[in-house]
């Protein structure tokens, strides 16, 4: 059976009622029944502490509710909160704690299932070929267009439809396609393809694909054209040649037999592309190289040679949104020079080819180049560069305002926590004292940093006291009769009633500082680490 993921908000259900994650019914009982007595709404008269307690108080229940109840605890216990939010639910017949694992793994992968089962993944593109010298001679700038559009339709969790298709319109000739994939896949890594297309070439075969080593891939396909009976037999290969580097060789026999040899490397920034082809009527050679100056803006090389081909091509592009990217190409070969507009937005292209000139004079060659470089670095330099750091700015300002409100927020709740526990915690702290007795003098929890700081220095300047809280009173109030304080271990101490973090993300400490029996004591814990006071080697 596979591993459980740990819950990830260290139980904090077990915290606020200040519980072991091993804690009895009876036990949860009598911690809900202590908590209730402190927050429950009847008691409090004034309008502000009703509401305190009445926030609180429902916190407590819902923490009871569900640490009571034997079914939710052991999704709790398993997924967290996030489990019974996503409405995992148990047989009432299960009784042991492997059943209800199981069955939690059943449900966890049939919810799984039917999330992946509602997404359809569609990406096509649009063509639009537009042509200078051909509007210059008369004709409309339109030389062409094309359409593809595909879509994946997962339909269980081995098999997937992928139904396609395409239009090229070229002045006035057509031609179109549809085509249908079925993939089944067979085990974590391998699947086989079913593929028919219809159009000006009616084909259908197969494909398979297999993982067969982990850094090598193979795969074997079979094509028949339903025109003239010819077949295609294809083979790749594909190796992880290093951390970085990715080699490729495919074999192709039939009408169009071939065989290529491929090669790519990809880091952080920069993506390089090589491969040579050689056919029984054609040859030819292509790399491209793209630079990534930062996770939004990117530059990009690439040249071809060979017997139908030679283009040289020189541009880049930039993310304009979460979603989308717009880049121009500058292309100069045998055909012209060309400029090459594209807009990919999600699984979406809309690409523009313009053809400027089939003329290829070393002056407009030229200017066909420096114009837009220009213009793109005007507008790099004046509009879209001090637009992206104001925005940037913004957005760093709006996140820290919004997290500073936050921990606002979070510290007034727990200080109003903290005030319904007070009344209850000095009349424990009074009885610790006159029985000189267990009393909790100062607890400071929060930055791993600052709480040894202040420990050093034993005090709390400006900069201490944003990351850091005082939690004495809650202290005082889980001290037992017996003259003990204990946390448990793997608890996230932020959860317990009256704490909060003071710095998400940041690794923390609790500081706590006590007298037993007149003598001075110390101790420092993590957050997560379990504390027993008091013990003879926290004498200081």
């Amino acid at each position: 059976m596979a591993s459980t993921p740990e819950p990830e908000d260290g139980r904090e259900l077990y915290a606020l009622l200040h519980l072991s994650p091993d804690a009895s019914d009876e036990e949860i009982r009598r911690a809900y029944r202590q908590f209730a007595q402190i927050y429950h709404p009847d008691k409090y008269q004034d309008p502000q502490m009703k509401e305190v307690a009445t926030e609180n108080f429902q916190r407590i229940r819902d923490a009871y509710e569900i640490l009571s109840d034997e079914n939710k605890r052991q999704i709790y216990d398993i997924y967290g909160m996030e489990g019974l939010n996503s409405g995992l639910e148990l047989g009432p017949k299960l009784t042991k704690p492997e059943e209800i694992r199981e069955q939690l793994e059943r449900l966890r992968r049939r919810k799984e299932e039917e999330k992946f089962l509602v997404h359809a993944r569609p990406n096509g593109s649009i063509i639009a070929n537009f042509s200078v010298p051909q509007y210059l001679d008369g004709d409309g700038i339109m030389k062409g267009m094309g359409m593809s559009s595909e879509v994946e339709l997962p339909v269980s969790k081995q098999n997937t439809v992928i139904v396609g298709g395409n239009l090229v319109v070229n002045g006035s000739a057509g031609t179109g396609a549809a085509s249908t994939v079925l993939r089944h896949q067979l085990s974590s890594v391998s699947h086989i393809d079913f593929m028919a297309t219809a159009g000006l070439r009616s084909v259908i075969g197969m494909q398979t694909f297999r993982q067969i080593s982990p850094h090598s891939t193979a795969t074997s396909g079979l094509a028949v054209s339903l025109r003239d009976g010819s077949i295609n037999l294809s083979n790749a290969w594909t190796r992880q040649l290093s951390e970085n580097a990715v080699g490729n060789i495919q074999l192709v026999l039939g009408d169009d037999s071939s065989i290529s040899v491929g090669w790519q490397k990809k880091d952080e920034k920069s993506t390089a592309t090589g491969e040579i082809k050689f056919g029984t009527n054609f040859f030819g050679a292509s790399a491209h190289y793209i630079h990534r100056f930062s996770s939004k803006s990117h530059a990009r090389i690439a040249g071809r040679v060979g017997s139908t081909a030679l283009d040289f091509e020189i541009g880049g592009g930039r993310q304009v949104s979460e979603f989308s990217t717009v880049r121009m190409m500058y292309n100069i070969g045998i055909q012209g020079v060309s400029w090459r507009f594209e807009l990919h937005r999600a699984g979406q292209k809309l690409i523009i080819p313009v053809l400027l000139s089939t003329d290829l004079n070393a002056l407009f060659v030229t200017s066909a180049f420096a114009i837009p470089s220009t213009l793109y670095f005007l507008l790099q330099t004046y509009v879209v560069k001090p637009y992206y750091l104001k925005r940037e700015k913004q957005k760093t300002l709006e996140k820290m305002e919004g997290l500073s409100t936050q921990l606002t927020e979070a510290r007034k709740a727990a200080k109003k926590a903290q005030k319904l526990l007070e009344p209850v915690s000095n009349r424990k702290k009074n009885r610790q004292l006159e029985n000189n007795g267990l009393v909790i003098t100062k607890a400071l929890y929060g930055n791993h940093k600052k709480i040894k700081e202040s420990s050093e220095l034993n005090e709390i300047n400006d900069d201490v006291a944003s990351q850091v809280f005082d939690v004495t009173i809650p202290l005082n109030f889980l001290v037992t009769e017996a003259d003990q304080l204990k946390l448990h271990e793997g608890i996230k101490k932020s959860g317990i009633m009256g704490f909060y973090d003071p710095c998400p993300g940041d690794p923390k400490l609790l500081l706590v500082e006590y007298t037993f029996h007149g003598r001075k004591y110390k101790v420092m814990v993590d957050d997560y680490e379990a504390l027993l006071i008091p013990q003879d080697i926290h004498q200081f």
